[in-house]
């Protein structure tokens, strides 16, 4: 692709030696025309990047009432209602969806866009947070140069855009807000010792996520070395090991630390330190003290989900000795043991909203910005911190 100004009919004529129309019924498929003067005009077409325009093709009924989402995978609970939502709001317009996945794999992507160039869709939507580096910048600028070049449109969905002068729509939500509303939910019930399981540094969502967390803890008057920061990635089995790990290793990360589960303590080892610490008054350190703890807030809600079964695993009981909260809201959530107190997530109105407001005035899409709103929902799985352990007493295990 290229982000060079719109490829002409005739700059693609006077390339392969032809009229614009003998062009034009290459293009077309309609019309026979010699093998040779094809390929000459294909190549010429390949050479310069050209599409045809989706609005002059739509002016003419060869349009695709056609729009495409790019997901990094469907088994998400998250980008399945986003998914849906897209759909539900194409299909009410008439409209087509396609939906491609990429396994978080840049290349991938790329080939996705591409085709859906080549193939007439109008609106592409790309979901989900993403490492926002020099690569990103360039590839996303690249995308929206492009598609709007062949009259199509470029949504970015929970992820930002890397220039606001790129052509390109960006809807979110707000998750910072969403993070420090659930953890001033903790707060508020006396909980000081919170730990946050799912970082990804880089990662333009959950490092949004672990502002809220740290700007609720500075609001409620505790200094930075009250953070806590586990940096598992997202997923129920990413939740369940680093959830596991940390209870085995007796302790936290470390006062204002970030830790990652394979550097945790090993049961073992986290016991026979306790046993040196018991025997040395004084002498004990924050990896190694036992579970101080109080409360768990998970990246998203399936981190939860692995985080609950770890937690009942080890023998203990949510919310009675550990609280946990989640992020997102998926529809298994109230079905979760406890039903999860979580942060709602507008997760289909994202889908539908990138659908309806890039069609309600597609001129003036490009460039602009869209933030929904989120909010808690309160269920069972948060309580005070037991009896003594209010200021971040030993976890019992």
């Amino acid at each position: 692709m290229t982000s060079k100004g719109r490829v002409t009919i005739r700059e693609v004529a006077e390339r392969a030696g032809v009229s614009m129309a003998t062009v034009s019924r290459v293009l077309s498929g309609n019309h026979p025309v010699p093998a040779s003067t094809r390929a000459r005009v294909l190549r010429a077409a390949r050479d310069l990047d050209y599409v045809a325009n989706a609005h002059a093709r739509a002016l003419v009924g060869g349009g695709r009432k056609m729009v495409a989402v790019v997901l990094r995978q469907v088994t998400s609970p998250f980008y399945a209602q986003v998914a849906e939502g897209v759909e539900a709001e194409a299909a009410a317009r008439g409209w087509l969806c396609l939906v491609g996945t990429t396994g978080g794999d840049p290349g991938r992507e790329l080939e996705f866009v591409q085709l859906m160039r080549e193939e007439g869709a109008r609106l592409v939507i790309l979901v989900g947070g993403v490492v926002e580096d020099d690569a990103y910048r360039e590839r996303v600028a690249h995308y929206a140069q492009a598609l709007d070049s062949a009259g199509a449109r470029l949504v970015l969905c929970g992820r930002p855009a890397p220039d606001p002068d790129i052509p390109a729509l960006v809807i979110e939500f707000d998750n910072e807000a969403g993070a420090r509303a659930i953890t001033g939910h903790l707060l508020s019930a006396g909980h000081r010792r919170i730990v946050f399981l799912g970082g990804l540094p880089g990662n333009t969502a959950l490092d949004a996520r672990v502002a809220g967390y740290r700007a609720a803890l500075a609001e409620h008057g505790l200094g930075p070395e009250a953070a806590h920061v586990v940096d598992c990635g997202l997923g129920r089995a990413a939740g369940h090991r680093a959830m596991t790990e940390l209870l085995k290793a007796g302790g936290d990360p470390g006062p204002g630390d970030t830790a990652t589960p394979d550097t945790a303590t090993s049961g073992t080892a986290a016991l026979d330190t306790a046993t040196r610490d018991a025997a040395n008054p004084g002498t004990a350190t924050p990896d190694t003290a036992p579970a101080r703890f109080t409360a768990v807030f998970a990246g998203d809600d399936m981190v939860a989900a692995g985080a609950l079964r770890a937690i009942s695993d080890a023998g203990l009981r949510v919310p009675q000795d550990i609280s946990v909260v989640g992020y997102n809201d998926i529809p298994l959530a109230e079905d979760f043991n406890p039903p999860l107190t979580t942060v709602r997530t507008p997760a289909e109105e994202l889908g539908r909203a990138a659908v309806r407001i890039a069609l309600r005035d597609p001129e003036h899409a490009a460039g602009a910005h869209h933030l929904l709103g989120t909010h808690i929902v309160v269920r069972d799985s948060v309580q005070p911190p037991p009896p003594g352990r209010e200021d971040g007493g030993s976890t019992p295990v």
